[in-house]
């Protein structure tokens, strides 16, 4: 009897085995759940996808145009809505840039989707306007973008390290570029940076980021995202950032802040 037992379950396991191995073997197929959902449903959320600029600015080996090409147009087919395509900034300062007319002229733009570029000062925007001029209105496919960013800081010696002038100095330069591109039919967004603390001078007051937030605003950025730059933002100081910024006096909605995470 022991001898029938010890047969019988050898050779389950061997099914077993044989089972298990047939399963790795075969091709798994996967299909993505996309739920449909409202922007007005309080449950959605929008990802601006800053990897084609933020993420390869400071590659030191030079992406080709083509690969940024892929990145963006692969991203966008996975169903990512707003993606920035490059920046306007100086080659001389951030040479991997230097192709983004090229990359925002040869991507594909899909309906629905949004291709931002980040644009630092006057001549940045007009270089793109210039780019869209070129653009026929009566062309098939949508203009190379519909939408620029702009951004500030709230720290005055994050600011003079990353665009040589204070904070006020800054916004009053802004202010001028995110007019013009307003009246250019350009949506604005705007970003501040190092809102929990700066790496040159430490913690940050939360006041000066609501100030710089209400600046973005009333320029007409229709959002604005806070961003941790340094990464020292724990659940405490996030909280206080955020509690200043939404409360008080000028109260700032949510619905018109961002997190840059």
């Amino acid at each position: 009897m022991f001898t029938s037992r010890v047969a019988r379950s050898l050779a389950a396991s061997s099914r077993i085995r044989l089972a298990r191995t047939a399963y790795a073997k075969a091709p798994i197929l996967r299909a993505y759940a996309t739920v449909p959902i409202s922007e007005s449903d309080p449950d959605y959320v929008t990802i601006v996808e800053v990897g084609p600029r933020d993420g390869l600015q400071n590659e030191e080996t030079i992406v080709s145009a083509d690969l940024k090409v892929e990145l963006i147009e692969k991203l966008a087919r996975a169903g990512l809505t707003h993606i920035e395509a490059g920046s306007f900034v100086s080659p001389k300062w951030v040479p991997q840039m230097e192709d983004t007319i090229e990359v925002i002229n040869k991507m594909e733009r899909l309906p629905g989707r949004h291709y931002p570029v980040l644009v630092p000062n006057m001549k940045g925007l007009d270089k793109l306007l210039e780019t869209l001029a070129r653009h026929p209105k009566s062309a098939p496919s949508p203009p190379p973008t519909d939408e620029i960013a702009i951004f500030s800081a709230a720290s005055d010696v994050f600011s003079k390290a990353n665009t040589n002038c204070t904070v006020a100095e800054g916004l009053a330069r802004l202010e001028p570029v995110a007019r013009k591109a307003l009246d250019n039919n350009l949506q604005v967004r705007g970003y501040v940076s190092a809102v929990i603390t700066c790496p040159y001078s430490g913690k940050v007051d939360p006041k000066k980021v609501k100030d710089v937030t209400k600046a973005l605003l009333d320029m007409g950025c229709y959002e604005v995202s806070l961003g941790d730059t340094v990464g020292t933002g724990n659940p405490t100081s996030i909280y206080t950032m955020l509690d200043a910024v939404m409360g008080g006096a000028y109260a700032i909605p949510p619905s018109k802040l961002a997190a840059c995470l």
